[in-house]
């Protein structure tokens, strides 16, 4: 790392413009090849799954996204002369455009059920060519701007469905923009040196930019959700700046204890450089997991997060260590220059309420380690009640298209419609065919089911399918329920005697199965990541009390957040008054991603946190020290840390993503809980309670354990001196045998 420093150092221009030369490079391509993500739910094998892929070969043209056109009068009815007029030459209009496959309105004798019973409210159904993932954002603006334009006095039209809600406008890029500036705002507080403030930015900026192009052009090579290069971006700036600020913050004190520039910059890349590497190897791992599943809609993303958090890793340890060369001691405010000058190097000390704080947790232990313990409870109650489903368009913003559409659909036809279930099968001669015709009926006498199309056959009659309008929401407990109820009860007695095998698909459905999917795999994939992140610091700090504890306290972040996430998005406090939307289910896959990125951003702070402890432990064998010391001279460091996160994460509430702002809030409050609640209270109460047991290793198993090192190259001697200190005696022994130091003195 000392090399690697030095060389940026050395070479500080060809750093910069290799640098800019991958973002311009990566960039321009993207730009050249355009996106192509998708949104691809279907886990193979499912029956929803296989419902879609019978309907795509049975019925060519079907297997596009189906969307909505809906309008509603308040004086006399749809079918009123001019407005029946004006919609009909408008859905002419939308089936004429590129990309449309066809057009079912109600002013036809099959469409006379889209006319709701009042006949105020009437729909038609637009199916595109293809599916949602692969419509080109362009064609279905075309749809809406053409369905727009048919508004006039009296008649309002609105739009709804998967493609639709590809052209509502997002926050734009207003949510970068808010948690860059409040980081810089930050940065300079803590720094007082507007270079030094700048720089940890300018490093974020450049390395996420290059990993959102990279991320563009993964998309044509693999699956990669719409919403991954906004999730990279999040989880990029956030640990981006924050990882800058670690080594920022290490070079400003080699300086002002005497370093020049180069020294300082190398040893800070030596020393803190290496657990900015070592934090970004167990967030990659984390990320990385998701692989396990074997789901393709998550490989994209875990691929996308694992690219960005490597690339600003890898501008950490080089382009910052460039930059940091050019403003040489102006990384230093004007007022520690001058007090430089004048009184020349001075040890940093821990002082102020950073030391109080350490010396008040090492007194009282017990006591803040139960209130952290009853915080972390409380906010991890409402997990329990979590529940994965169909968070759909009745859940975006009230001022959405997609929004007005869904509520006036229920309103005129049962929330239902906003969900059909499709009941697709294969058919096999004419006893197949009279069990189909008998089947709408029991269909409609089937509880939750509110109405039932006529059977359609396609050309060669080997296929067929029914369209079910549930009476219940997509989103509602009992769609799920009645999904089951078919699969496991009616289907089953209707096919007695057949050769029909019905598969039940349709948006609740999908989701449903792949939450079930998820679920199912759900505890091999928390076993692994937690499993390989407490091996990581396992060979990092030579101890078993180490990992356990990161693990426990990794897992109590992870359940607190989702409980924030369930009172927010599922319960609804506040998520009107946010712009989220009304409440509902947590989407199935973002469990895997939370506690992906969850879990590696918590191991950050324990790295940064307790590689300082085991610093002074390696010099001094003393633990009672090591945790008051390491906390008191990173606590300062990790809490300015935490609230730029904090910042970063919360601004993308803006983005007016859902989806986005239920892991932008999670992450927020993670890191919260994180950094003010276990990093610097319950953890080092925990150490304290512990004492020497903290670093406890098996001497069989450290003779047996590959080493790996975090601390300074010149800790490693101690390091060796102390790989027999099985046990609290001999670090008590070898604690005497320090010299009194100015930094023993609490407070």
């Amino acid at each position: 790392m000392a090399a690697l420093a030095r060389w940026c150092v050395q070479r500080r221009l060809l750093a910069v413009l290799l640098w800019l030369l991958a973002l311009g490079g990566v960039g321009a391509a993207a730009v050249a090849a355009g996106t192509a993500y998708s949104n691809d739910y279907e886990v193979a094998g499912t029956e929803s799954g296989r419902a879609t892929q019978l309907l795509e070969d049975g019925f060519r043209g079907l297997g596009g996204d189906s969307d909505t056109v809906v309008w509603h009068t308040d004086a006399g009815t749809v079918r009123a002369a001019d407005v029946q007029q004006t919609m009909s030459r408008t859905l002419e209009e939308i089936a004429d455009l590129p990309g449309v496959a066809s057009v079912a309105g109600p002013y036809d004798g099959p469409g006379a059920a889209q006319v709701s019973e009042d006949g105020r409210t009437a729909y038609a159904t637009v199916t595109f060519e293809d599916r949602a993932e692969n419509i080109d954002r362009a064609e279905a603006r075309a749809v809406v701007d053409t369905a727009e334009g048919a508004e006039a006095d009296g008649l309002r039209v609105e739009l709804g469905g998967t493609a639709i809600g590809l052209t509502e406008s997002s926050g734009g890029h207003l949510a970068e923009v808010v948690g860059v500036a409040v980081a810089a705002v930050v940065l300079f507080l803590a720094f007082g040196s507007l270079a030094a403030s700048v720089l940890p930015i300018a490093t974020a900026l450049v390395s996420v930019g290059t990993a959102y192009a990279g991320t563009v052009l993964l998309g044509h090579v693999m699956t990669v959700a719409d919403f991954a290069p906004m999730l990279g971006m999040l989880v990029g700036l956030g640990v981006g700046i924050d990882y800058a600020l670690f080594i920022v913050t290490r070079h400003r004190r080699g300086l002002k204890r005497g370093l020049d520039v180069t020294e300082s910059i190398t040893e800070a890349v030596a020393t803190t450089g290496r657990a900015v590497v070592f934090a970004g190897a167990t967030v990659c791992i984390a990320l990385l997991g998701m692989l396990i599943l074997r789901l393709n809609f998550l490989n994209g993303v875990a691929v996308a997060a694992s690219l960005t958090v490597v690339l600003t890793v890898a501008a950490s340890v080089t382009l910052l260590p460039a930059l940091l060369s050019f403003i040489g001691l102006r990384a230093l405010s004007r007022r520690e220059r001058r007090r430089l000058a004048e009184h020349g190097p001075e040890p940093e000390l821990p002082t102020g309420f950073a030391a109080r704080w350490s010396a008040f947790v090492e007194r009282h232990p017990k006591l803040l380690g139960a209130l952290a313990l009853v915080v972390i409870t409380i906010l991890a109650l409402p997990t329990l009640s979590l529940r994965l489903g169909t968070s759909d368009q009745g859940n975006n913003p009230d001022t959405a298209t997609t929004r007005q559409a869904y509520d006036l659909l229920a309103d005129g036809f049962g929330p239902g419609v906003n969900g059909p279930l499709t009941l697709v099968t294969q058919v096999d001669g004419g006893d197949d065919k009279l069990a189909l015709d008998s089947l709408d009926a029991t269909l409609r006498g089937t509880e939750g089911v509110a109405a039932v199309t006529p059977v359609t056959f396609n050309a060669t009659g080997d296929t067929a399918y029914l369209t079910l309008v549930p009476e219940s929401a997509p989103q509602s407990r009992s769609t799920s329920d009645l999904v089951e109820r078919l699969r496991s009860e009616v289907l089953p007695r209707a096919e007695t005697g057949t050769s029909l095998d019905v598969q039940v698909g349709g948006v609740t459905a999908g989701y449903d199965d792949f939450a079930d999917v998820i679920v199912g795999k759900l505890p091999l994939f928390v076993g692994v990541v937690v499993g390989l992140g407490c091996l990581l610091l396992l060979l990092a700090f030579r101890s078993i009390g180490i990992p356990l504890k990161a693990a426990a306290m990794n897992i109590a972040a992870v359940a607190a957040s989702f409980g924030v996430v369930v009172a927010v998005f599922q319960w609804g406090w506040g998520s009107e008054l946010l712009g989220l939307g009304r409440a509902g289910p947590i989407e199935p896959f973002l469990p895997v991603i939370m506690v992906s990125v969850l879990f590696g951003l918590s191991m950050d702070y324990q790295v940064f946190l307790v590689s300082r402890m085991y610093e002074e432990w390696l010099e001094t064998g003393d633990n009672r020290r090591a945790v008051r010391i390491g906390l008191a001279e990173t606590s300062r460091v990790i809490n300015s840390a935490a609230v730029i996160m904090i910042s970063v994460f919360l601004a993308f509430v803006l983005s007016g993503d859902r989806v986005i702002a239920m892991f932008g809030i999670a992450l927020a409050a993670a890191v919260a809980l994180d950094a003010f609640v276990l990093r610097t209270l319950l953890v080092p109460a925990l150490m304290h309670l512990l004492g020497g047991a903290n670093w406890w290793l098996p001497r069989w198993l450290d003779a047996r354990l590959p080493r790996i090192s975090i601390e300074p190259p010149e800790a490693r001697a101690a390091h060796e001196r102390l790989a027999a200190a099985t046990d609290a005696e001999v670090a008590d022994v070898l604690a005497k045998e320090q010299r009194q130091d100015v930094r023993d003195i609490a407070g």
